[in-house]
């Protein structure tokens, strides 16, 4: 697990602004952008994001699922779609759902060999889930499914506060046993 975990960081930071093949959006439902993270992602994309989510995913996408487009004006090449769970508690299968978003994000990164991949904390905003569980969640996630593969060789969690920078990164010691 230590060398699994060596592929993963985490940082506080501004994901649309990474240096990394691909970024993974906390999108909603119908991929035509929203507020926090996915608001952020598609103002800095700009509108050919928006199109390309209409052209290719008019349907959209189910939570726990992924899509993908290309970066149009981020740095990232690509950005890697993945609606979250909303919380309700926790007893309606947020956890499973919130693994899923990440395993489903994992296995696009590695069906296009991306080699570097950037997660925001999934579905701790608007969505209301508890980030010292969903960091545990995401971070677990990850972890057991980057053991199974080769790429992405390196996974970046980017939070946009401290206090949420502190919480993946006591998740991610926590899973290194220290």
């Amino acid at each position: 697990m230590s060398r699994v975990l060596q592929r993963i960081e985490c940082l506080h930071g501004d994901i649309t602004q990474q240096h990394v093949d691909a970024i993974v959006n906390a999108a909603n439902t119908s991929l035509r952008g929203g507020a926090g993270v996915d608001g952020a992602i598609h103002r800095a994309a700009g509108p050919g994001l928006l199109a390309e989510c209409i052209e290719r995913h008019p349907e959209g996408c189910p939570t726990g699922e992924a899509r993908i487009t290309a970066g149009h004006g981020l740095i990232a090449r690509h950005v890697i779609h993945t609606p979250g769970p909303i919380w309700h508690g926790g007893a309606h299968g947020e956890a499973d759902a919130l693994a899923s978003c990440h395993h489903a994000a994992l296995a696009l990164a590695a069906q296009y060999d991306l080699a570097t991949l950037a997660f925001p904390a999934i579905s701790t905003g608007v969505y209301g889930y508890p980030v010292e569980q969903a960091a545990a969640v995401a971070m677990g996630a990850v972890a057991s499914r980057l053991a199974q593969l080769r790429f992405p060789d390196r996974v970046r969690f980017v939070l946009f506060s401290e206090d949420s920078l502190a919480v993946y990164e006591a998740a991610r010691r926590h899973l290194a046993g220290h």
